[in-house]
């Protein structure tokens, strides 16, 4: 992952409210962030990730609101240990108090004081005695990047000094998310892009999928780098490759995603020439009004750009199996890969293949996969330039085609990864003979009904009754078995939710801003390779004989006597 924010490629901002807003670093345009006012993208081009900016007044030379960098103690400085001077308001009947003149609610055994009761506390709208109109006023002509708003508005409550010190700390904090104008560089990886579609964006376009279900799909699955070929010395087994992962994703390229980035293909590769970029000079950039000087960056180097031809890679490939004419991969776009117009030196152009339902059901009803016209030399040397290119263009597509579909209808993947509304019974009939022996199978539904029934497929009960009595190949599959239950093992279904908890003296509870939604559901199971023909065990084995207790021989002939027979035994003590 880049750690300088490079032009033309995706950024997060985190602001004040905790929002995260997701914007392209194009140069020489500004970027807008809503009321909290609007930038340059060439302040932060070349700055490493991660840092504060607080955006600055407009000053009377420039028209452009210029950043300053905030640093981390500024950053941090709401968090305290130590607690502040606060008004003690006087004793009064049954309460309880500290010692100090204060009344509190939580005492310890030790007589220390934990928390002070806010119950003469009134919350009154009149207690604030500026409106909004004056509020608008004092952002138009204050400046300090609403520093002098919050303090004006901190100032012009009537009631500050009868709250707690931890209610003080609460309002004044939520003030400064709503009227301090700063925000963070972050780097856009699937968690964050995750949270932005869950918060800002549609959940359902991923299918409300979470980050910890997310997490839980890649450790059953086992989706992880191996970018070795397999010897095919090792078990006689020729032409296999290690890495291949079957995946049927319409989260719009989130899972995807996900599994690229554990495999380590999702970012692309870096330049091999060593660039400098231009700090831009700004006027007054730390609030001190000097000018400060022009800085040279050198990023790291970067590996040349090479050009290679898609879906050409044999390990560590992702093979995505879709619905539509093409795939959808819309939230690729955020780490720079257009499937429409792919950058050729990103990994998953020759790493990520993609084919149809039908290419890989029944692949000589599709046009794409019927070969094309041969052209003998004679007739291509003939040809005008546009006729000829547009020949081998077809030639080349056909040929890519081709060899996807036929390398995954011959199998051998390591694992199958679904999350489709499409039914899961119909998706594993089709694609589990495509996995090899020891393959990972994970699917993962938002309700749990369709998951259950498909467990119950592959129950031990229903294989028991499979093998029993296995059904003719002519009726197969059938009501009872519409799928093979001999073929997956150990099947399972998890869930996982990570809920935020604020943690503090008598008042831990969960956060009240969780979103609800689906809970989400993973069913794992692994793929077996049922034995052929009948199975006998062979061996000589004697039957042991029972031993009375009360007229046993002592241990020492008992374990001579089952020694000479070549057998364990246990001695049985006198």
């Amino acid at each position: 992952m880049e750690d300088l924010i490079r032009p033309h490629t995706y950024i997060a901002l985190r602001l004040p409210s905790d929002t995260i807003k997701l914007v392209q670093a194009v140069p020489n345009t500004t970027i807008s962030i809503g009321k909290y006012g609007s930038f340059q993208t060439n302040h932060i081009l070349g700055r490493p990730f991660h840092l504060t900016f607080e955006i600055l007044d407009k000053v009377e030379q420039n028209d452009q609101s210029l950043l300053r960098i905030v640093s981390t103690v500024e950053a941090y400085a709401h968090i305290k240990d130590d607690t502040s001077d606060v008004h003690e308001p006087e004793d009064q009947e049954g309460a309880e108090n500290g010692g100090d003149g204060v009344e509190y609610e939580v005492i310890n055994p030790e007589g220390k004081v934990l928390m002070r009761t806010n119950r003469e506390i009134i919350d009154d709208s009149r207690s604030q005695k500026l409106t909004m109109a004056d509020i608008e006023a004092l952002k138009r002509e204050a400046t300090g990047s609403g520093k002098a708003v919050i303090a004006k508005i901190l100032e012009s409550h009537s009631a500050l000094d009868q709250k707690t010190v931890f209610g003080l700390e609460k309002y004044t904090l939520r003030k400064a998310k709503k009227y301090l104008r700063r925000f963070t560089v972050l780097p856009v990886d699937v968690p964050l892009l995750l949270e932005w579609i869950l918060n800002e964006k549609e959940p359902s376009k991923v299918m409300e999928i979470r980050e910890e279900i997310l997490a839980l799909i890649g450790s059953w699955s086992n989706v992880h780098y191996s970018g070795l070929q397999a010897d095919p010395s090792v078990n006689n087994v020729p032409d296999t490759y290690s890495g291949r992962w079957l995946v049927v994703d319409e989260t719009g390229g989130l899972l995807v995603a996900a599994m690229a980035e554990r495999m380590g293909i999702l970012s692309p590769p870096q330049e091999d020439q060593t660039h400098t970029d231009q700090a831009r000079t700004t006027d007054k950039p730390n609030g001190t009004g000097e000018d400060s000087p022009t800085m040279t960056i050198k990023t790291a180097p970067r590996s040349v750009e090479t050009q290679t031809t898609a879906m050409s890679a044999d390990t560590n490939t992702i093979t995505l199996i879709h619905a539509n004419t093409q795939p959808n991969l819309a939230l690729l776009t955020y780490f720079d890969f257009d499937p429409t117009s792919p950058n050729l030196s990103h990994p998953l152009h020759a790493h990520l293949r993609s084919l149809s339902w039908l290419q890989l059901l029944s692949p000589t009803e599709d046009s794409s996969y019927a070969e094309p016209e041969v052209v003998p030399d004679e007739v291509i040397q003939t040809m005008k330039g546009g006729k000829k290119s547009n020949y081998y263009r077809k030639r080349r597509r056909w040929e890519k085609v081709k060899a996807v579909v036929d390398q995954t209808r011959a199998g051998g993947f390591d694992g199958l990864i679904v999350a489709s509304v499409m039914d899961p019974t119909a998706i594993l009939h089709n694609t589990i003979a495509l996995l090899r022996g020891g393959a990972q199978v994970v699917v993962y539904s938002p309700n749990i009904e369709p998951l259950a029934e498909l467990a119950d497929y592959y129950s031990t009960a229903r294989r028991t009754a499979f093998q029993t009595d296995p059904p003719s190949s002519d009726d197969f599959p059938d009501e009872d078995f519409p799928l093979n239950p001999t073929l997956l093992l150990n099947p399972a279904i998890y869930t996982a939710r990570c809920r935020n908890w604020q943690v503090l003296p008598g008042r831990t509870h969960p956060l009240m801003t969780g979103r609800g939604g689906a809970e989400g559901y993973v069913f794992t199971a692994t793929r077996v390779l049922p034995a052929e023909g009948k199975v006998e065990a062979r061996g000589s084995y004697k039957r042991r004989k029972l031993v009375d207790v009360s007229s046993a021989s002592p241990a020492s002939q008992t374990v001579s006597e089952y020694a000479k027979n070549d057998e364990y035994s246990m001695a049985v003590p006198p």
